[in-house]
Order: structure tokens, then C-alpha cells, then sequence
């Protein structure tokens, strides 16, 4: 739909806040690193299936001490064309059609087709705001999910859950993996944005041996280095888990290509030597601050010809209001107080959409700013987001 909106709008180019690209280049390690690799033969040939023996090791080394275990970099680590093909394999890996996957509210868009490649069905538990989310600015961990719907959508055919959507507590963490041990279900953990976490998180394969024989921990090249063309992605796991993981990999596209890895191995093998992660850390959250100084400081204006709803007196009423990630750098602004005329024309395929689905159109149409509606295929979560 964003696609459409952005093809069919009179305003361009388009200001695309709804993808998680970088606007500009990996660090000078990286670059270097890719620019040697592409003069060696072996790896401008096909890589072994599993990932390149040194990236490999480069994460086993770099990711021991944050699970808190030895990693065997033969048998714990799958190299994968991007993390969204990983889990695809890890999907279709274990899930047979007529399996359930367990997938929390709001969620990257990419799950669902994955889980239906897969043959099997979404089981949806909304993360739900706080009740002042509409009059003040709220944090990620205000959102929470109700622990009675998660254990109702646990069922017999559940083989599979992804714990997203916020930086979990070590609470809910522990609850949602002691679910899944119960009920021997595998945890696919995403942590693509496992360096961008600006508190502290907690790491679902740390809290028991138990969880950790249950958890695939899900990991991007792209989002670590601002390299997402790159498509290198990996997964930590048990060797029983990742041995299919791999073998799934195999089938579905051989290899991930060569360059990308050395160079991503190199970046792994310097990163801690040079700050490069708190760095980055720290540079994320200023440009993240900086916009989100947009929200504190926007007023819309009164009859608006883009139909923006008039600020009202008071600070509470005044600004748009929006949840504060704690981690990657994706904003959720409450958008209630926009208005879309009543006459306003949609396509067709749009008019039994939620709210949410209408605003991203409208605002696309409008301003040329194109941003994610998060309501969900089966609309649980608010469409004011």
C-alpha cells in the first residue's frame, strides 16, 4: 500500500520515514574490508552454505559473553541472506502446514507472508498503550501485553513464538519463555536491533538453559554496520535447531555471498577496538531525538488544507504525542488529532481498512512523508499509531 501511495502521489520525492534504510555509507572498516574481499577469488565463488568460517568465528566470539555461553562457530551459527531470509528458513524449517505462530502486535510486515510460505497461521498478541498514550509522551515499556491472552493463543498446533514489538522486561521475558518450555515451542528471538537498545536489555537465551535449548536468536549485518543492501543476517541456536536452519538455507538460496561476509567479519573483529557500538549507539539517539523534538514542537494549524486538526490550549493538548523507543530508532506517534476530510477519495481497496491504513494514503498524497500504519492484519492493535 505505502508502495502505491508513493508511486500515485503528486508530491515528490517522497520523504520515506517508514523503512529502515540508512542514508548514508558503512564505516570505512567495512568498506575497505568488502572493497579487499572483492579481489580474492574464493570469495567472488560460492561461499560454504553455513557462512564463511570467519565471520563465523567473529560472532561466536563477539556474541559469547551477551548470551553467556561458549558458541561453536561450526555448529551454533547459521549465516543467512539477510535476517529476514534466516527466519524465513527457521519457519520453514520447523513449521508444518496447519502450526501456529505466535507473533505479538505491532510487527514487522515481512512475518506474515513468511508464516504462510510456511503454511501456517498467525496467532496475534496485541501490545496495548497506556491509557494517557492520547495527552502525554509515553515510553515503549508503557506498552504491555495481557498475559491471559498470550497463554489463549498457545495451543496445541503452537510451534513456534516471536517475542517483538518493545525492548521486553526481564519479567515478561522470563514469562513468555517459561510458556514456551512448557509447551515446547521454539522462541524465535529477533534482535536485529540488539546494538540499538538504549536500556537495558535482556537477551531471552540468557535466562535459563532451558529457554536458551528453545531460542533462536535472530541477527542483522545491515542494521549493525548501516549495510541493509548487503543482506547478511545470522542465527545463534542449539546445534540441533541451527543444523536445519542451515540445511532450510541451503534450498532456498545456497549461499550468502562472499564480499559482504569478510568485510562483515572484519567489522565484528574491530568494533569493540574502535567504540563503534556505543558510538553508534550514541549517534542513532541523537538524530532520534532530534526528530522527535519535531513532536514537542509541532502545532497543526486550524482548517488546514491538508485537513490537519487545530491545536488546542494547554502543553497536553497542543503537540502530537508519541511513544520514545528504547531501542532501533522506529517512532509510534499518536495521530488522533489529524483530521482527513470527510469527502476525502480513497482507492476501494482501502475503505474497509483501518484508520491507520487511510492517514499513511492521505499523508503520502498530502506531504509526500510516507510512515507504516501499524494496526495489523487483523487489527488488533490502536489505529491512531
Amino acid at each position: 500500500m505505502v508502495n502505491s501511495a508513493a508511486a500515485a502521489s503528486p508530491v515528490q520525492p517522497i520523504a520515506n520515514l517508514g523503512q529502515g534504510f540508512f542514508g548514508y555509507n558503512p564505516p570505512a572498516l567495512l568498506l575497505n574490508a568488502a572493497k579487499e574481499a572483492l579481489n580474492r577469488v574464493d570469495c567472488n565463488q560460492y561461499s560454504p552454505t553455513k557462512g564463511r568460517p570467519r565471520l563465523k568465528k567473529a560472532l561466536a566470539t563477539s556474541y559469547a559473553p551477551l548470551l553467556g555461553k561458549s558458541i561453536n562457530p561450526e555448529t551454533d551459527i547459521a549465516i543467512t541472506t539477510g535476517a529476514n531470509e534466516g527466519m524465513l528458513c527457521a519457519m520453514m524449517a520447523f513449521v508444518e502446514p496447519g502450526d501456529e505462530i505466535v507473533v505479538f502486535e505491532p510487527f514487522f510486515d515481512q512475518y506474515i507472508p513468511s508464516i504462510e510460505l510456511a503454511g501456517a497461521t498467525a496467532k496475534f498478541v496485541p501490545l496495548s498503550p497506556p491509557s494517557n498514550a492520547s495527552t502525554k509522551k509515553t515510553a515503549a515499556s508503557d506498552w504491555v501485553f495481557d498475559m491471559e491472552t498470550l497463554r489463549q493463543a498457545v495451543t496445541p498446533k503452537t510451534k513456534m513464538l516471536n517475542p517483538l514489538g518493545k525492548v521486553f522486561s526481564r519479567g515478561e521475558l522470563l514469562a513468555i519463555g517459561e510458556i514456551c518450555v512448557k509447551n515446547s515451542i521454539i522462541i524465535l528471538s529477533d534482535e536485529v536491533y540488539d546494538r540499538l537498545s538504549y536500556v537495558p536489555f535482556t537477551r531471552i537465551a540468557t535466562l535459563s538453559p532451558e529457554i536458551s535449548s528453545h531460542t533462536l536468536t535472530v541477527g542483522s549485518v545491515g542494521k549493525a554496520f548501516y549495510a541493509t543492501g548487503w543482506r547478511v543476517g545470522f542465527l545463534i541456536g542449539p546445534e540441533a535447531m541451527i543444523k536445519y536452519v542451515s540445511t532450510t538455507h541451503t534450498r532456498v538460496c545456497y549461499a550468502t555471498p562472499g564480499p559482504q561476509q569478510e568485510a562483515a567479519a572484519v567489522g565484528y573483529e574491530e568494533a569493540d577496538l574502535e567504540n563503534f557500538w556505543e558510538e553508534s549507539k550514541a549517534d542513532i539517539q541523537r538524530k532520534m531525538n532530534k526528530f522527535n523534538a519535531i513532536w514537542d514542537e509541532l502545532g497543526l494549524p486550524v482548517n488546514s488544507s491538508h485537513g490537519l486538526a487545530a491545536p488546542k490550549t494547554g502543553m497536553t493538548e497542543r503537540f502530537l504525542q508519541y511513544t520514545e523507543p528504547q531501542g532501533g530508532y522506529f517512532v509510534l506517534v499518536n495521530t488522533s488529532k489529524i483530521r482527513i476530510p470527510e469527502d476525502y477519495v480513497f482507492p476501494a481497496e482501502l475503505q474497509d481498512k483501518p484508520r491507520d491504513y487511510r492517514l499513511s494514503w492521505f499523508i503520502i498524497q498530502e506531504l509526500g512523508v510516507a510512515a507504516i500504519p501499524t494496526s495489523g492484519s487483523e487489527n488488533h492493535s490502536p489505529s491512531n499509531f
